[in-house]
């Protein structure tokens, strides 16, 4: 018998699974709580230049009285689009001589200032104002999101690999410890290299995590509760998305965000005792006997009983060692799957963090923002109803064109609406946001269906892998608008995000369905998927029903729809075929 057999037999989600998955899905809140973090840590916020200290010692960005008003209306020229300009000030054209005379500015010219101060209004301190980067270095606050979601990349496919390799169980425990040693270094983090260090370190072991945590849970569940097992995740990394936005209001310094993140990740290394290897990747390796143990305990719980025989002659096809990751590329159609799934990837994950990233700059209260965009994946939940009855295929395409379209609407109430139609940029935002989240929570369990078993991790983990390219893209693309200016600048980043996103939409139509078929175990079987949706009007189906007691086989008629696995389930194992096709 197949696996996706036996858990018919004994329960697709029963107790059991039901207990694993909570375990495996509540490090999605640490996860998420970290892939957004240095939106929060690296957060830059108003500043100016720092006047000189021999004119005013304790200078601060709020202006404390006459004088101080003063001295910065002489010594920091005014700005069109910020209250102040945030990298020059006014000197003498002597060297090093500051204008002293308030009244008197015609000697004086505009030099490029090395201290700054910063408003307190948002954030107590961030990484980027105790470390000034701004002005000629505020591209540095990219630099280290780059290097982060690569950190993520090397984590998918180190990690992905690693568990085809020794298991998901080992290779979630590893990762864990990873993440947590690398995000508590951070807290200290010095300077900017060894901050950039860290933070690559925590994109590897947080991504880990969650790619483990995702696959296994999937593995354990049958074939007709897998969308449930796919998207449930997705509400914990909704709810660490809620978390690190009231953790940021309430601490409002980066360090002490930093650690109500990572000090709950000490909790996962109790998963040693708390969960068992996956009898899927078990039994794809050949390890049955194992597999067996955790079979019969999952049957005990579900209060089933295990089949009589679970392992025979047909299972040598399940039971070959791990697939190659060059498979998905030596045959045709896997490969051009593979790509489409690849640019969704890529789509879907640049848009789910630039929108992030580029709604910080749209004015507005910062945590309500932030809090608003991570409320708006709530309603994402009804793709399970939608995966259900349109497939997994055309609910990835809705949600890669209702995020597309709502971002390109943004270009008309930015450049042309002002603060004005701030109500309305900010929801076509939200309606971006929940566009390219709920594509997230579909395109893990569509690529998680095409992908065979024994490629599916390192499938799942190349997938996420190339995905870090549009995370590693993201924050360039957001900060377009700050680097060229004017309304051009403000527009380009919310096209690009918007015309990918329905350009990769409209390329998944070209991929089969997956609802209520039985997953691929092998490259050949995933290359042979046509996957089409089952068709439910009604026909005619000679069923072979097992009879226990003689051993014989009786034959009989039966109405059924075509797809229902459960049809003609009778007195044990059923062997079936269509009316006038031999078996």
């Amino acid at each position: 018998m197949k696996f996706d057999d036996i858990l018919i037999e004994i329960g697709e989600l029963g107790y059991y699974q039901k207990k694993q998955l909570v375990v495996l899905y509540i490090p999605a809140i640490s996860v998420a709580s970290f892939m957004m973090m240095n939106i929060v840590l690296l957060y830059t916020p108003e500043h100016r230049c720092q006047l000189p200290k021999e004119m005013f010692p304790a200078d601060t960005w709020k202006i404390q009285n006459e004088v101080h008003e003063q001295l910065v209306s002489a010594y920091i020229p005014p700005a069109s689009e910020y209250k102040y300009d945030r990298c020059n000030l006014y000197q003498d054209e002597a060297p090093n001589d500051i204008v002293v005379n308030t009244t008197d500015l015609s000697n004086a010219s505009l030099h490029s200032c090395t201290q700054w101060v910063y408003s307190r209004d948002v954030f107590k301190e961030t990484f980027t104002s105790e470390q000034n980067f701004v002005c000629g270095d505020s591209l540095k606050t990219s630099h280290i999101q780059l290097v982060f979601y690569f950190g993520v990349l090397c984590g998918d496919l180190g990690f992905g690999l690693l568990a085809d390799i020794i298991g998901r169980k080992k290779s979630f425990l590893i990762s864990a410890v990873f993440q947590l040693a690398s995000a508590l270094g951070v807290v200290w983090a010095p300077n900017f290299l060894v901050y950039t260090i860290l933070q690559f370190c925590v994109g590897a072991g947080c991504h880990g995590v969650f790619i483990c945590s995702c696959v296994l849970g999937l593995e354990l569940v049958g074939p007709n509760k897998r969308v449930w097992a796919g998207i449930l995740i997705h509400g914990f990394f909704t709810t660490g998305l809620i978390y690190l936005s009231g953790a940021a209001w309430i601490f409002k310094h980066w360090q002490f965000i930093q650690l109500a993140a990572a000090i709950p990740c000490a909790f996962y290394l109790s998963y040693w005792w708390l969960l068992d290897e996956s009898p899927r990747w078990l039994i794809s390796v050949g390890r049955t006997a194992e597999a067996e143990k955790i079979i019969q305990k999952m049957a005990k719980q579900n209060n089933t009983q295990v089949p009589e025989k679970l392992f025979d002659g047909n299972t040598t096809a399940t039971t070959q060692a791990g697939g190659k990751l060059w498979e998905l590329f030596t045959n045709k159609v896997l490969f051009l799957r593979t790509m489409i799934l690849f640019f969704n990837w890529v789509v879907v994950s640049m848009c789910y963090y630039g929108v992030t990233m580029y709604a910080g700059t749209i004015g507005g209260n910062f945590y309500l923002n932030f809090f608003l965009l991570a409320v708006a994946e709530i309603p994402k939940f009804v793709n399970i109803p939608m995966l259900e009855r349109l497939g997994r295929r055309w609910t990835h395409i809705c949600f890669m064109w209702l995020g597309g379209f709502a971002l390109i609407g943004m270009v008309f109430t930015v450049v042309y609406g002002g603060q004005e139609l701030h109500w309305a940029t900010l929801t076509l935002s939200l309606i971006g946001k929940l566009g390219p989240a709920g594509a997230f929570s579909t395109v893990y369990v569509f690529s998680l269906e095409l992908y065979p078993t024994v490629l599916r991790n390192a499938g799942m983990g190349a997938s996420s892998c190339v995905a870090r390219f549009g995370g590693m893209a993201a924050p360039y693309v957001a900060k377009m608008g700050e680097l060229i200016g004017g309304d051009f600048g403000k527009a380009l980043p919310l096209v690009i995000f918007g015309a990918s996103s329905i350009l990769a939409g409209f390329l998944c139509i070209f991929l089969p369905e997956t609802l209520h078929q039985q997953l691929p175990d092998t490259a050949e079987e995933a290359a042979k998927f046509k996957g089409r949706m089952a068709d439910k009007r009604k026909t005619d189906k000679i069923v072979f029903v097992g009879n226990k007691e003689n051993n014989t086989m009786d034959a009989g008629t039966e109405k059924c729809d075509l797809g229902d696995e459960s049809c003609g389930y009778k007195n044990g194992i059923v062997n079936y075929g269509y009316e006038n096709t031999k078996l």
